[in-house]
């Protein structure tokens, strides 16, 4: 039976620039012919997997731009959310807002072998856990060793049962 925990990252909802970046072979990051349909993509790819008792670590940068539109969109999304706060968020706003259950600046999760970060971070950092599951590269490759970006560009814009993550 799998755990009822989830993993994301970088979803960046409401930020129209983002699909206009490029990877190193030219091609776009994220190929959505609208910040709606983006956004409304990964709530459905979200709630196709989390149920409502389900936990989901959003591991940073969660929203760009408006608040109130932020607002709107959030309590759509399944789940009991958590960040590991990342370096677009504000923190102040998507701590007092009720968005989040917890607040922090990583997770580790020994009983998976796992520590949760926004950044790889060096594996001297991580002697507690065997892998280091992050955001922040996009669809940029993790770094070698034991590392796995749970991007939504590289999870299908949809969250990862932590099972599939464990060591």
């Amino acid at each position: 039976m799998s755990r009822n925990i989830w993993v994301t990252s970088d979803t960046h909802f409401n930020h129209g620039n983002i699909l206009k970046f490029k990877n190193s072979d030219g091609n776009l990051v994220r190929n959505f012919d609208s910040v709606h349909q983006m956004n409304e993509v990964m709530v459905d790819n979200w709630n196709s997997v989390v149920k409502p008792g389900d936990k989901v670590y959003h591991l940073g940068d969660v929203f760009f731009g408006s608040q109130y539109h932020f607002k709107s969109l959030w309590p759509r999304l399944k789940g009991s959310k958590r960040l590991i706060v990342g370096n677009h968020d504000d923190v102040k706003f998507l701590s007092s807002g009720g968005f989040f259950q917890k607040v922090m600046l990583w997770r580790l999760f020994k009983e998976f072998g796992l520590i949760l970060t926004h950044v790889p971070i060096h594996l001297d950092s991580f002697s507690a856990a065997s892998k280091n599951v992050h955001g922040h590269i996009h669809s940029n490759p993790s770094p070698p060793g034991p590392y796995q970006c749970v991007c939504v560009e590289q999870t299908n814009y949809t969250p990862v049962n932590i099972e599939e993550l464990r060591v």
